[in-house]
């Protein structure tokens, strides 16, 4: 156990994620997240863990903070299960896909935000049927947290490629692992940035940036990590949602090791690795194309190695981390299980030879969904 973690106060966690309705029967994405919201709040003892999302097709939970990644696991299938069984009083099914395999129309939702968006960003928002998984882990200050977000940004493609659950688009193989990251990226605060150095820094591009007026506010700054607007955590924004909920757990793990590492490199002194955006960027493509299935871009050498190599350096990067949370072995293991089963964009690919029809690809999605 590495000295300086051993007496330190394991780092709560919280999961996002973004769920697809979809017809039971066809497969389709349906438009009745209205529906199963209200379903929801009848139900529910206290506050909802269930909020809605750009699109009507789409519906959102958010877990509660934890210190055990057992804790973590037990709220992602308990949530799944509870989206399903209220979409399934409303005549729909919820499937953790990253975007919809078959053709759809999105629905823009309800509300004078989500009407802005539309009448801003015009096809931009109309196509951004997509669902994410953020991951938010507690930060001591705002100071450590932008220290946190210098340190992690060149390993956020390697969390990308390992969640990469949307390799179809209206109906068609697009021949990337996380399709959804593409359509993301054109909002245009999405993607990486430049190192920041400071709280302060941090904020006044913040601040410049909702001064233009083409952002609504500082909740649309989409970077692939940023401060919390809400909440005293860094959220890691990169990520697909994931098809199996123990992908989900593995992300969580890794990320909240990453920012524990990252933070004691701060404390150490250790400045972080000044890779140019571009750079960082075009990792991010390469995770988004390939997913764990070929090359990805080394954060550290900046050129092209197996997957299964950069996904060990990522383990060997934080695992100080994991050794001081107990998360180790289970890492260790569920990335053993990640690399055997693949990601959900190739189990996708999979379901699709074997029976032939993106209709049953989905169906079987949503039976994985619940785990």
């Amino acid at each position: 156990m590495n000295s300086e973690g051993a007496d330190a106060v394991v780092r709560t966690v919280g999961v996002e994620e973004e769920l697809l309705l979809v017809d039971p029967e066809s497969g389709e994405a349906r438009a009745l997240s209205t529906a199963v919201l209200a379903r929801a709040e009848q139900g529910a003892e206290g506050d909802s863990a269930f909020e809605s999302e750009l699109h009507r097709q789409q519906l959102e939970f958010a877990t509660h903070p934890c210190r055990d990644m057992a804790e973590i696991a037990e709220a992602v299938l308990r949530w799944r299960a509870e989206a399903s069984r209220h979409a399934a009083d409303v005549g729909a099914s919820v499937a953790a896909l990253a975007t919809s395999p078959l053709p759809v129309s999105p629905t823009i939702g309800t509300g004078e935000r989500y009407r802005w968006l539309a009448e801003r960003y015009g096809l931009t928002a109309q196509e951004q049927l997509t669902c994410g998984c953020h991951v938010h882990v507690a930060v001591e200050s705002d100071e450590e947290g932008v220290a946190v977000l210098d340190r992690i940004r060149g390993w956020l493609p390697v969390l990308l490629a390992l969640s990469g659950n949307s390799p179809f688009w209206q109906g068609q193989d697009t021949r990337y692992a996380s399709y959804r990251s593409r359509v993301w990226g054109r909002w245009p605060s999405a993607g990486p940035v430049e190192l920041h150095g400071s709280a302060e820094r941090y904020h006044q591009q913040v601040a410049a940036l909702v001064s233009t007026g083409v952002l609504k506010d500082e909740g649309m700054v989409y970077f692939d990590a940023r401060l919390s607007h809400s909440y005293p955590t860094v959220e890691v924004r990169i990520a697909d949602v994931c098809l199996d909920p123990a992908d989900t757990v593995l992300l969580a793990t890794l990320t909240r090791a990453l920012v524990e590492t990252a933070a004691r490199e701060w404390r150490a002194g250790e400045p972080p690795q000044d890779t140019e955006v571009a750079l960082v960027r075009v990792a991010s493509w390469q995770a988004a194309r390939s997913g764990i299935d070929d090359r990805l871009i080394h954060p550290r050498t900046l050129r092209p190695e197996p997957a299964a190599d950069v996904l060990r350096a990522l383990l060997a990067h934080v695992r100080d981390a994991l050794e001081d949370s107990g998360d180790l072995k289970a890492a260790q293991k569920a990335l053993t299980a990640l690399e055997r089963r693949g990601n959900g964009a190739r189990v996708q690919r999979e379901l699709l030879e074997r029976t032939g029809s993106l209709r049953e690809t989905v169906a079987e999605c949503v039976r994985i969904t619940g785990g």
